[in-house]
């Protein structure tokens, strides 16, 4: 029987491309485990259910494994696992992780092109940071814009009105913790 592994990093990130990938496979939807969560965490619990309920002769299919494992050796631990339980794992988009084909010469490949693949996801996580630090050095911050920044001059308005902080939190849609922190930095940087 085909089963098939989904996984995205986040909760916001969608499963979709992944699913419609290993149906056209013939992968069942009904027998595709999808999970949510970092692939740097070794307690994935879906990947464990997919594990234990493995049977002999089942095929797991993966749209990439990138979505099944992070390193080389995590990836070679998986397909030991797998194997021992006398099941096999394919991925859709490398050819080389296709363990149904168990040849030495495969073998090989597999080992080689897992190391491959962890050396581009160093790589690209290298430029990544090199790139923060560089936009860091010319004065960027990275993540999300605050929203202390873009209240900042309504919330002081309404608190000098006399207006109670949580009316004001209600008035601009921000939180009463919001509020008192823009209150708190607009009075420091006024004493």
């Amino acid at each position: 029987m085909l089963v098939g592994y989904a996984r995205v990093s986040t909760q916001t990130q969608s499963l979709d491309r992944q699913i419609d990938a290993l149906v056209a496979a013939g992968v069942d939807r009904r027998n595709i485990y999808k999970e949510k969560a970092s692939g740097k965490k070794r307690d994935r619990p879906e990947l464990q259910r997919l594990l234990d309920e493995l049977q002999e002769g089942d095929v797991v299919i993966v749209a990439e494994t990138t979505r099944v494992s992070r390193s080389t050796k995590d990836l070679l631990e998986l397909i030991d696992a797998i194997r021992g339980r006398g099941a096999e794992i394919r991925s859709l988009s490398e050819p080389w992780l296709d363990t149904t084909d168990s040849s030495p010469m495969a073998e090989f490949v597999r080992t080689v092109m897992a190391g491959f693949s962890q050396l581009e996801r160093q790589m690209t996580s290298e430029r990544v940071k090199d790139g923060l630090k560089a936009a860091k050095a010319r004065g960027r911050k990275g993540g999300r814009p605050s929203k202390r920044n873009a209240h900042a001059d309504a919330v002081m308005a309404l608190y000098k009105g006399g207006l109670h902080i949580s009316d004001i939190a209600k008035h601009e849609g921000i939180s009463r913790t919001t509020v008192y922190k823009i209150i708190g930095e607009q009075e420091e940087l006024e004493s």
